[in-house]
């Protein structure tokens, strides 16, 4: 019989009083067996908690079991870059970016020997085989301990494996000590360049091989989808009615569409098998990262058929890994989260009562303001840029051959220039940001100056940073390329957070809470308890009885 929360909580105070030191425990009592023997802890791409909100009502499958368990509709991203590297960074080690050291998806070092200047976030850019089209996929640049490399600390027994379409969506869940990771390759599954791809992932390849070859009709639309099933004009294309059908051989059209959650739901199974994971007492941890709701959110919006599909078939993956664990008699603890939410398409948006939304003005690329800000001060330096970046990243990274009064001027200017535009919300100078104390209570009420300091990083941020306004939306349109996040606003920050567990007390707690959160309150499910200071979230108690999940 498996045990509820409140006997866990017991369980925990227990290892707790047997403990001899700070350090992290091992689970000496007897007692500790009450801890799960698997934690699954998923992230879902761009789920904002707009479209866990719009859709809870209709999910029939996986998201009914979460949603008996433990519900926190208002959890945040709280921190300003809100992309998918420095969102996922968040989720296990209990951090925010500035700790965790992944300011965005990437950042410009103009010293950096290749032409492009720019280190993606989990790219070893020391090794000379990596290089900007071909990344040595590596978790160097993560600066925190994920909860995986804490519970593999204390126990080396535990498995720590990680699975996702996206490299670093699986790369910052699972941290630096791992048994497993794959994302999805160009042919595939595959996983870093100095180890080989198991035999049962070699095997599902191959199924994958199979389905790419023979192509795919459209995908059906279920019927709560139909109304959504009409037309936006943007430009001269549309969105709003994709099926997402894919030529034969196509592995990116396949990957990045919903059937990329279904298969990476089957690759978090096949993991759980090859590795044994949740066979024993010490609890393993599995990262599973379902990446479609993002590229679908990018490519067609939020707010037509082809998200419509999508929260169904998300639906469908996680009921796939549910049942799966279910028949393998696994006890298991789940939580669910979002690296960041998005935005619709502003052209659907300026339709829709939105009159506001738009896309970046031409003038805030780097080019534009570069040519404005010399006009203003004469500046300029022999590496003939004064600075990189702005436009869709919202960081400049100055020249480094800019230095003293010139350096001065051009940010002073820059600055200048930017809180002048009428797209940007607030423009802030590295030291401006660093005279900033890291943020503290509710992540709703802090300040733009706030957000921009929680996901700063000295030496990797650039040294100016822009924040556009409420319903901005960065780059062009262009087929399959329609809307994006990134902003320091709500929509973008705020995302579900949900627990359950078989035998919990469910309840809902609007009471906003951040993702930072999630890995000390996991930490408390497994009885593992880490020095002060190792988190910047607390543990929530998730035990709606009298006892507390968290007591220690």
């Amino acid at each position: 019989m498996r045990l509820r929360l409140s006997t866990l909580a017991l369980a925990t105070g227990l290892a707790t009083a047997a403990m001899a030191s700070p350090a992290l425990a091992q689970d000496a009592a007897p007692e500790a067996q009450a801890t799960p023997q698997l934690i699954v802890a998923i992230s879902v791409d761009q789920f904002s908690s707009d479209l866990f909100a719009q859709y809870r009502q209709r999910f029939s499958k996986g998201f009914t079991r979460l949603l008996d368990g433990v519900v926190f509709p208002s959890g945040y991203q709280s921190h300003a870059a809100t992309e998918t590297c420095p969102g996922h960074s968040t989720l296990l080690t209990g951090v925010h970016p500035a700790r965790t050291g992944i300011p965005a998806n990437g950042w410009m070092d103009p010293a950096l020997a290749r032409a492009d200047k720019e280190i993606y976030c989990v790219e070893d850019e020391r090794d000379p085989r990596s290089s900007s089209d071909k990344p040595v996929v590596s978790p160097v640049h993560l600066k925190a301990p994920t909860l995986g490399d804490l519970m593999k600390k204390r126990d080396p027994r535990t498995i720590n494996a990680a699975v996702s379409v996206k490299d670093r969506a699986a790369v910052m869940m699972s941290g630096h000590d791992t048994d497993a990771v794959y994302w999805f390759g160009e042919e595939g599954y595959t996983t870093f360049l100095d180890r080989k791809v198991s035999k049962s992932v070699a095997a599902y390849n191959a199924q994958i091989a199979s389905k790419v070859a023979a192509g795919a009709a459209e995908m059906p639309v279920p019927g709560d989808c139909a109304r959504r099933d009409h037309a936006t004009p943007i430009g001269d294309f549309t969105i709003g009615t994709y099926k997402f059908p894919f030529k034969a051989g196509d592995y990116k059209a396949f990957s990045e569409s919903p059937r990329g959650d279904l298969a990476t739901a089957d690759m978090a199974v096949r993991l759980v098998d090859e590795l044994g994971m949740g066979k024993d007492a010490v609890t393993d941890l599995l990262s599973v990262s379902f990446s479609s709701t993002d590229k679908v959110g990018h490519a067609f919006g939020t707010e037509g058929v082809e998200m419509c599909i999508q929260m169904n078939t998300l639906d469908t993956a996680l009921g796939t890994l549910f049942d799966a664990l279910d028949a393998r008699g696994i006890d298991y603890e789940v939580v669910l989260s979002a690296d960041h939410g998005g935005f619709d398409a502003p052209e659907r948006q300026q339709l829709r009562g939105n009159p506001h939304a738009g896309r970046v003005d031409p003038s805030l690329t780097a080019a534009a303001l570069e040519a404005e800000v010399a006009r203003r001060t004469g500046v300029t330096v022999p590496s003939g840029h004064l600075f990189y970046g702005a436009g869709e990243s919202g960081s400049v990274w100055l020249a480094p051959d800019l230095a003293g009064k010139n350096k001065q001027t051009v940010v002073a200017s820059l600055l200048d220039v930017l809180r002048a535009n009428p797209q940007i919300e607030a423009a802030f100078s590295h030291d401006e940001i660093m005279a900033e104390p890291m943020p503290e209570g509710a992540p709703q009420d802090w300040t733009d100056l706030q957000k921009v300091r929680a996901s700063y990083v000295p030496g990797r941020s650039g040294e100016v940073q822009m924040l556009t306004r409420r319903g901005i939306v960065p780059g062009k349109a262009k087929p399959f390329k329609v809307a994006s996040h990134g902003s320091p606003w709500d929509y973008d920050r705020r995302v579900p957070m949900l627990f359950w567990r078989e035998g919990i007390q469910g309840f809902e707690q609007p009471d906003p809470v951040e993702t930072v959160d999630i890995a000390p309150t996991l930490a408390a499910t497994v009885a593992l308890f880490a020095p002060a200071g190792t988190w910047d979230g607390r543990c929530l108690d998730i035990d709606a009885t009298e006892a507390d999940s968290c007591s220690s």
